[in-house]
């Protein structure tokens, strides 16, 4: 990139030389302009971190109580050192965010991670016109193209059904931040019937209550329930870490399902061991993300986590795009 660039990889992450800012810093820096607060964009430990207003609360909650975490509204400007920034829905998990950068006619929006789907739980994602635009490429292969989100969260709740007519647990891994809250509020437009969470999940849901959301209801810490609790035909949703630990041994005869954007391969699934797989993922698919790149209007791309080169080369011979992959830090699973 030519001197001019607003945004250089650097050891630390994507650096803005002329406002000194890091964005989703990978180590501790003094300024931290962060997309959403998922351990690979939020790591702690820096001085000061900026982000959207409506993920404040988690951010905290993640970086720690003594973090000096300052939330703006989305479209609200800040003027660092010249360079004006701005956040915008992203639609990936509450408070994510696109990052605007504005300067001397530059217009630079790094993306973080974001979907097209609809989503009750999130603000939904806003196309932003620039010049130079950075997505990630967590699914840029043809192969992902998601199903109607209705679609999968009936097939679901037929799934626990199911269980539950043959009198066995229903366990479902999914991510403790946004996927949790996605399918506990998706899953309250079928059933008011009790849903059980690992305790990391539930300490997430009270950040969304507290900004606002009022859809997460009757659902119970596993910890809270009696020494004698009868599992059998009970919904219960756990981080996939914790699938196979000594917390979720007390469900005897679970069926596992895994809810990730990787069960669109079968393979996946079967890698994992898992009895079903669900392909709902808070990513954009492929036809979403060149949508996406259409709608920005931008003359050049840069393209991070994934197939971040295929993805590149595809928008160059078949785009005419200016693009190249960026080389990030955390290049795995992440929460997707």
């Amino acid at each position: 990139m030519s001197s001019q660039a607003l945004v250089t990889t650097t050891q630390r992450g994507l650096y803005c030389l002329q406002g000194d800012f890091y964005i989703d810093p990978w180590e501790p820096v003094e300024r931290a302009i962060i997309t959403h607060a998922h351990a690979d964009h939020a790591r702690p430990g820096s001085d000061e971190y900026l982000c959207a207003a409506t993920g404040a609360g988690v951010l905290q909650h993640r970086m720690g109580a003594d973090a000096d975490v300052t939330g703006i509204a989305y479209g609200e400007v800040v003027d660092h050192q010249g360079v004006q920034i701005s956040f915008h829905p992203a639609g990936h998990v509450l408070g994510s965010a696109q990052v605007l950068l504005e300067y001397k006619g530059q217009r630079w929006v790094i993306s973080g991670d974001f979907k097209r789907q609809a989503d009750p739980t999130c603000t939904p994602f806003e196309p932003v016109p620039c010049h130079t635009f950075i997505t990630e490429a967590t699914f840029a292969l043809p192969i992902y193209t998601w199903e109607p989100v209705s679609q999968v969260v009936d097939q679901i709740h037929a799934w626990w059904q199911q269980c539950a007519s043959v009198g066995r647990p229903a366990v479902l891994g999914c991510y403790a931040f946004g996927k949790s809250q996605r399918l506990i509020a998706e899953l309250r437009g079928r059933t008011d019937d009790p849903i059980w969470l690992h305790g990391a999940i539930e300490n997430l849901n009270e950040r969304y209550r507290e900004s606002g959301l009022t859809v997460l209801t009757n659902v119970h810490r596993v910890a809270d329930a009696p020494a004698k609790q009868d599992w059998a035909g009970q919904l219960v949703l756990s981080p996939p870490g914790a699938i196979g630990s000594r917390w979720a041994n007390r469900f005897k005869r679970a069926e596992i399902a895994l809810a990730s954007g990787w069960m669109r391969v079968r393979g996946n699934r079967r890698w994992q061991s898992y009895d079903r797989g669900f392909a709902l993922s808070d990513h954009a698919d492929w036809p979403a993300l060149l949508q996406t790149v259409e709608q920005t209007q931008a003359s050049r791309v840069l393209v991070t986590h994934g197939t971040s080169e295929a993805f590149a080369r595809f928008l160059r011979e078949q785009r005419g795009i200016d693009a190249i992959s960026l080389d990030t830090k955390f290049e795995g699973e992440g929460e997707h």
